[in-house]
């Protein structure tokens, strides 16, 4: 079973490029939340012959991501796909020079899942939440806004019938207990501690949904 994880520069997480042709290298997976999932479940599962890809490449948004999608994801035919896409279509409108909207995001997005969809059939969907911590660059006003990209990943998550990881959630909880700045030092990259709680929670909505269990079947 092949199972490849999508986005930007929080799932590349400084990936050695070198070796995104071998699964399970832990070069090749990065030093962020894919390295801690793939680690959790391989170890959980050591009999079902997992094999996991990372493709995520920093900075990129949704039209970017469609760019290379052949090469990138189709190609691959992945079991399982997930995706973290869209803090930077967001956050680039103000510092990228990019003139994107949540509209273009969302189309984007639907465009994405639909080619997915008729090139892979059987695939099996994860959608993970874009998020925000209001710290350094990110001020409230900004999270305000951002929300609209959440519901907009869930709203494409739903009608794609995908499971839907909600990392939000998860920062949002783990804020009653650390200031935000302990879990990113931007506002929208994860420290080390707070890719523990999105690889636990990757895994844990994988493991209630039964989407290893269900894709073997």
């Amino acid at each position: 079973m092949k199972i490849l994880f999508q986005g930007d520069s929080i799932t590349d997480s400084g990936r050695d490029v070198r070796v995104v042709h071998t699964a399970n290298n832990p070069s090749g997976l990065g030093h962020g939340y894919v390295l801690m999932a793939v680690g959790r479940l391989l170890a959980e599962y050591p009999s079902r012959a997992l094999k996991f890809y990372n493709r995520g490449i920093s900075g990129h948004k949704v039209f970017e991501l469609s760019k290379r999608w052949q090469k990138d994801c189709l190609d691959l035919a992945p079991d399982v796909l997930s995706i973290l896409i869209g803090v930077n279509d967001f956050w680039h409108t103000f510092s990228g020079g990019y003139a994107g909207s949540l509209d273009t995001y969302e189309q984007d997005y639907t465009t994405l899942i639909h080619r997915t969809r008729e090139a892979l059939p059987d695939i099996q969907l994860v959608i993970c939440e874009p998020f925000m911590l209001p710290c350094e660059e990110v001020d409230q006003s900004w999270m305000e806004q951002f929300t609209q990209y959440r519901d907009t990943a869930r709203r494409v998550a739903a009608h794609a019938n995908a499971v839907f990881v909600p990392f939000q959630s998860v920062l949002d909880q783990a804020c009653h207990k650390t200031p935000p700045e302990f879990l990113t030092p931007d506002g929208v990259h994860p420290t080390l501690g707070a890719c523990h709680l999105l690889a636990n929670a990757w895994v844990d909505t994988i493991d209630q949904a039964n989407l290893l269990t269900t894709t073997q079947e």
